[in-house]
Order: C-alpha cells, then sequence, then structure tokens
C-alpha cells in the first residue's frame, strides 16, 4: 500500500487528517503511534523531526508530509477525490485557509493548553496560562458565533478543509468548555459535522481511547 498514515487514535490533530482520508475514501494504512515507547519515539522523529503527529509516508512517490493542512494539500494534489478540501477557486481558497488557521490557532491550541495542563503535576501547573487560554478559547467561540449566524451550513461553501480542522476543535473544546453554556451554534454546527460518516468513523475508532482523556 502506497499510503502510511503514522498517527494516534485520542490525538485530536490526527483526525483532522484521518476525516479527509475517509471522505475520499483513500486507501492507506494507518500505523499506530505510542510515544511513550522511547524506540517507537525515536523512530517517528525520523519521519516527524519535531515529533509532532500525524505523518503521511508516500512510498509510491517517496515523500513524508508532515502538518496536517499540508498533507490535506498533498491529498488534494495527488489523491484528488470528490471532496476538495481547498477550493479550486482562488478566493474561496483563501478564505477557506483562513478558517483552517483560525480553528488550529484560537480553537485547537488553546484547548490543547488546557488540557495539557490538566496532565502536570501540581508543582507544575500554569493557572495564569489556563486562565489565558480560556479567554482565547472564548474570544474565538465569540467570533465563531458571530460568523455562523449567517446560517451557513460548512464554513467555506462546500465540505473542506476548514471544516476538517473545525470537528476535532471544536469537540474537544465542548469537553473543556461546553459550547451549549454561551455558544449554541456552533455546538450546532459541531453537531453537523458528527453526522459524516467519516467523523462517525473516526469516533467510533478514538472511543476506546476516550478514558485516556483528561476530565477538569
Amino acid at each position: 500500500m502506497s499510503l502510511t498514515l503514522h498517527a494516534h487514535p485520542l490525538s485530536s490533530f490526527c483526525w483532522k487528517v484521518l476525516i479527509g482520508l475517509y471522505e475520499n475514501d483513500i486507501a492507506f494504512e494507518n500505523v499506530m503511534v505510542n510515544l511513550g515507547d522511547p524506540a517507537v519515539r525515536e523512530a517517528f522523529r525520523k519521519l516527524s523531526p519535531m515529533g509532532k503527529m500525524p505523518a503521511l509516508r508516500d512510498e509510491a512517490r517517496d515523500e513524508t508530509v508532515n502538518e496536517t493542512s499540508v498533507i490535506l494539500d498533498y491529498l488534494d494534489l495527488h489523491y484528488p477525490g470528490p471532496v476538495r478540501f481547498t477550493p479550486a477557486d482562488a478566493d474561496l481558497a483563501w478564505r477557506t485557509r483562513f478558517w483552517d488557521r483560525f480553528f488550529d490557532h484560537y480553537i485547537h491550541h488553546p484547548m490543547q493548553r488546557i488540557v495539557a495542563d490538566r496532565l502536570r503535576p501540581p508543582e507544575a501547573k500554569d493557572g495564569f496560562g489556563v486562565d489565558e487560554a480560556y479567554g482565547q478559547l472564548a474570544q474565538a467561540c465569540d467570533h465563531l458565533e458571530d460568523v455562523l449566524a449567517d446560517g451557513r451550513v460548512w464554513m467555506s461553501g462546500d465540505f473542506g478543509l476548514a471544516d476538517c480542522a473545525a470537528m476535532p476543535a471544536l469537540f474537544y473544546a465542548d469537553k473543556v468548555q461546553a459550547l451549549a453554556e454561551r455558544w449554541p451554534l456552533s455546538l450546532a454546527y459541531l453537531e453537523r459535522l458528527k453526522t459524516r460518516p467519516s467523523v462517525q468513523r473516526v469516533l467510533t475508532e478514538a472511543e476506546p481511547f476516550f478514558k485516556y482523556f483528561p476530565e477538569g
């Protein structure tokens, strides 16, 4: 098999790429990476020098592709399917890329800071950083709520890159700051995302690992 995705079912950024692969029914081998194993971690760094998941290996083209948005661009280029993740239209493309960056930087990353702090020992907790992350998350969700008020179904026309980014970001954000409390349109968007067969498949694969998610 040409494509191998090195990932973990609980990793939120891995979901972004898995959704894309499943949307277009792209054949690939899914290799679970256990970064807790020193030998596995060392081998994985040869694919991903920064140690970040996922990494896509394409043996047919002798390419290793890192970073989720870049991986989906690569799939658009070399393994196209019915879903084009970034539109061919130039104006739709930059708008799609904006929302992709929005979800990664302003919802996903603050959420990860909050979750990471839950895993720290008491003496290493960062209360200031967590408060800052909650503030950033709320600001981003406020903006998203305003935008979704226009009635759009997906973020940039048809389902694509931005929606692949939105699903894991909002799914885990809802676990650290319940969307229903303040952002009903964002919650409704998340529920729409969950109806996609690709997303349902990702969630089913991740379900056995949810017990490891650190609740607040």
